[in-house]
């Protein structure tokens, strides 16, 4: 056990929310060695809470999630507040719906929309996490995935994370329990995608998963531990699967430093597009390039980066790894003078830039050049 200054752990987090993230990070890791005694007269409160009326002796693991959350969150643009119009969520043509999924390691509430395509035949779906702080819907206004969606007759699915599994609303993606086959969050995720395959005729072979930071960081995990359910992932200003097995780690991952640990053997190449703004101070920009380093590791592909501008003027190099085929197995866009927003979104929802390629259709055009092979 460490005896954990919880004064030092306060100051840590205003130093974090003012984006003083390297201030923060020295009390923090200087508050493990040494303890402090509150009186009665004197409690420790933290965000509005008591927390402790004398000295606590407590694991590290069992306070810092809650400095994570705030760092993760600490140099993000405004976030609106207001409803999100349905208007700005989904086309009216298709249908958009909530639901609920359970299993041993808990619940998870979604939503989920059912495009207006009377075509024949079994339809691809996309998995969508979103990042801190952020809902189902104000993710999907805005990414506008649903309507992306609509053109292409593609359901989307957009799993919540509660405040109650994490105080700033993000994926856990650091921690172990949550990285795991059948364990934890991956196990809500996959369970909710099952539930969707088993109500509506969605076709198994095209399954697909992406998100944004925190949420970027779970779907590449997810198509990791997943690699039989999703045929593709998009990982937007998120981070690769093994990059932290705890919060040490993860502080150390999304400032650039750390080494994304190989623990597993990869089955094949899990094609990957991954979107990340060169100027984000959120999560460094080197975890883009991380990313696609981790699924294309120990295997040759043909690569060709090409610097382009989007419609709105701004510069973006995209780097394509081709199989002998011809076919993109692997993308990366580097975007430049972007930070820690998804590109070519809708103001509409949190976190986004109209500046920029458009994310959203990028994704879903690399999806569809990809499918599993038939069980």
């Amino acid at each position: 056990m460490t005896k954990f200054d919880f004064r030092k752990m306060q100051e840590a987090t205003r130093l974090t929310r003012a984006g003083r993230l390297n201030d923060a990070l020295a009390i923090l890791q200087s508050a493990t060695t040494s303890a402090a005694t509150a009186t009665p007269s004197t409690p420790i409160i933290i965000d509005g809470e008591i927390v402790s009326h004398r000295e606590v002796p407590v694991r590290l693991s069992a306070v810092t999630p809650h400095f994570l959350q705030a760092f993760d969150a600490a140099r993000l643009p405004a976030t609106r507040r207001q409803p999100v119009h349905i208007t700005d969520i989904a086309p009216e043509e298709g249908r958009y719906i909530s639901s609920l999924f359970s299993n041993g390691d808990g619940s998870r509430s979604y939503k989920l929309y059912i495009p207006s395509s009377r075509d024949a035949g079994p339809k691809p779906l996309i998995v969508m996490l979103h990042g801190c702080t952020q809902s189902a819907d104000d993710f999907a206004a805005g990414t506008r995935m649903n309507f992306v969606a609509e053109a292409h007759g593609c359901f989307v699915a957009y799993p919540e994370q509660p405040p109650a599994a994490n105080a700033a609303k993000c994926w856990n993606w650091f921690k172990p329990a949550d990285q795991e086959r059948d364990r934890g969050e991956p196990s809500l995720i996959a369970g909710i995608t099952r539930q969707i395959v088993e109500a509506h005729d969605i076709d198994e072979t095209r399954i697909y998963v992406a998100g944004l930071s925190a949420g970027g960081a779970t779907a590449a995990i997810m198509g990791e531990v997943y690699a039989d359910l999703y045929a593709a992932v998009g990982v937007h200003s998120g981070l690769a699967c093994g990059s932290a097995h705890d919060v040490t780690s993860a502080f150390a991952a999304m400032r650039g430093g750390g080494n994304v640990k190989n623990s597993r053997v990869l089955r094949g190449a899990k094609p990957t597009i991954a979107f990340h703004g060169d100027c984000d101070t959120t999560v460094h920009p080197s975890n883009g390039e991380k990313v696609i380093s981790r699924v294309a590791a120990g295997q040759k592909f043909e690569t060709q980066t090409v610097r382009h501008n989007s419609p709105t003027g701004h510069s973006f190099s995209q780097t394509i790894h081709r199989d002998a085929a011809g076919l993109g197995v692997f993308e990366l866009w580097e975007l430049h003078g972007a930070g820690h927003c998804w590109s070519g979104g809708s103001p509409a929802g949190s976190f986004t830039s109209k500046d920029g390629p458009n994310a959203s259709m990028e994704m879903l055009r690399f999806f569809l050049q990809h499918r599993l092979p038939p069980s």
